[in-house]
């Protein structure tokens, strides 16, 4: 027993003296342009699902069809969203194309068929991927709004975009964030991101 004890304590000597000497060497690139292998990737992708799909399971979604949900929502996304995830008739963004791994195009998936995770997402963010935790200064009523509008989001082409973003109260946050801007910021700032040199904030 004793010498499995410490024949245990040696190996877990020996790995974490490799894996310090790995970090110290610096061989590890932490570049944003510099993808993980393949089987990283894999693994982080199959820890980022499985993660999101186990604290959101119990999430209870409330009904999401109001059109004044919507409309909020709209007003969020256009301030805090489009910049990176994009929007119907808008071009990649400097920030969408620089960030890794790339942020998904939702004014083509929307939630993906499950807005439980997307509330989960919207609130807490996801580590290491640039997806921040609004929640921090949202409230969950504005956060279920942008679920809200993102269901619906695939369905609107630029125009439809365009028309509901001007119809919404603009950037709001409730719970603590910071006031309402207006929908006029945001209307421009969603039609200065046309091409890849918009700068997205």
């Amino acid at each position: 027993m004793k010498r499995t004890i410490k024949t245990l304590a040696l190996v877990g000597l020996v790995v974490a003296a490799s894996a310090g000497g790995v970090v110290y060497s610096g061989v590890v690139n932490v570049a944003a342009d510099d993808p993980h292998y393949s089987l990283v990737h894999a693994f982080l992708t199959a820890a980022r699902e499985r993660s999101i799909e186990v604290r959101s399971r119990d999430i209870p979604v409330p009904p999401l069809d109001d059109a004044k949900l919507i409309r909020a929502g709209a007003g969020n996304y256009a301030a805090m969203c489009a910049g990176c995830h994009l929007a119907p008739g808008l071009a990649a963004t400097e920030l969408s194309q620089a960030l890794y791994p790339a942020p998904p195009n939702l004014s083509q998936q929307g939630v993906a068929g499950d807005p439980a995770a997307a509330f989960w997402v919207i609130k807490h963010g996801i580590k290491a991927t640039g997806m921040p935790a609004w929640g921090k200064s949202m409230g969950d009523e504005h956060i279920w709004g942008m679920v809200a509008f993102l269901q619906h989001l695939p369905k609107l082409d630029a125009d439809g975009y365009r028309q509901l973003i001007a119809a919404s109260d603009g950037h709001q946050h409730g719970g603590g964030g910071s006031q309402g801007h207006g929908h006029e910021a945001e209307v421009t700032q969603e039609e200065g991101h046309g091409d890849a040199e918009g700068h997205a904030h």
